[in-house]
């Protein structure tokens, strides 16, 4: 009879921990450290993400291009700041990928040079000018464009990575105007070595744009509307936290290591919470226009693609 009770017990056991387990999504997360990325970051340390059930495991790439390549090939359920222009363009060509939230409207991403540069704005760019992007396809990428559309300039774009990967080559002048987005660079520009040509929203197509996006695997979220919908859940009970909790401010210091008045500066001078709100996609028939002039599209998407491929879990 004892032997009977302990297997009953631990049989018992057994399903209790299997009925509450966390649910495990993998993603992908374009540029570690910055703010409007740290999201799931913030929200798996401060655990709202278990309190939804969910544990995250969470892979950093050099931006945009990298994350919607991970989605696309299905080594990440869902990715995180895929550049918008990008995601249009793999869709458009048959890329199992579902755009499952606003992940950034307008930029707060800057363009720099060293402090020693000729070079005073952005419009000074000549034909032998470089200047950084992340990576192919990435909402940096569209923003270089856009500079040069906005502008008339006859520039190289160079794809150098995430912002501490550019630094060293447009110190040395390998690159003449480099890209960052907070909190990397403050440093350089307190101590005077460098100096912003450009912000992403001096474009004046960036500004009330949903440049970067979260994605999904289609096959994820055709499968796995559950957990889909409690992952948004809880990236929107984040997003509120981290504009209402010193508590999201410290982790956030620790994370991208920095001190917590730099972690405010970050947010309350360059991160307004609309840019990060994940609800709507916004300016979307702009975007599917400079898709086309960039050759990101043959020809906008229609209201059908549009609807297969826009699929935002709404708020509960």
């Amino acid at each position: 009879m004892r032997i009977k009770l302990m297997l009953a017990a631990l049989l018992a056991s057994t399903m209790a921990g299997q009925a509450f387990a966390a649910d495990s999504l993998k993603l992908a997360i374009g540029q570690r450290g910055n703010w409007d990325t740290a999201v799931a970051e913030l929200g798996q340390r401060g655990g709202i993400f278990k309190k939804h059930d969910l544990e995250l495991d969470l892979l950093y790439t050099q931006g945009g291009g990298e994350t919607l390549q991970a989605v696309i090939s299905g080594s990440a359920d869902i990715g995180v700041a895929a550049g918008t222009l990008g995601v249009l363009g793999a869709f458009s060509k048959g890329a199992p990928v579902r755009i499952i939230g606003a992940q950034a409207t307008g930029a707060a991403d800057f363009w720099y040079v060293p402090a020693s540069s000729k070079i005073q704005s952005i419009k000074d760019a000549g034909p032998d000018t470089t200047i950084a992007y992340s990576t192919n396809g990435s909402s940096t990428n569209s923003m270089a464009l856009g500079f040069v559309q906005q502008y008339g300039l006859k520039s190289k774009l160079v794809a150098t990575g995430s912002p501490s990967a550019t630094f060293t080559p447009t110190m040395t002048g390998q690159v003449d105007i480099g890209w960052s987005s907070p909190p990397f660079g403050f440093d350089a520009l307190d101590q005077g070595k460098i100096r912003i040509v450009a912000r992403g929203n001096d474009v004046e197509s960036i500004r009330n744009q949903s440049i970067r996006t979260l994605i999904g695997n289609a096959q994820f979220v055709d499968q796995h509307k559950d957990e889909l919908d409690r992952f948004m859940a809880a990236y929107r009970e984040t997003v509120d936290w981290m504009y209402s909790s010193d508590e999201a401010l410290k982790i956030y210091a620790d994370f991208a290591g920095t001190d917590e008045k730099t972690a405010r500066r970050i947010r309350d001078e360059f991160f307004p919470k609309s840019l990060i709100d994940p609800d709507e996609m916004k300016g979307l028939d702009q975007i599917m226009a400079d898709a086309v002039t960039y050759k990101t599209l043959s020809q906008p998407l229609s209201d059908d693609q549009l609807k297969t491929l826009i699929q935002i879990p709404p708020r509960q």
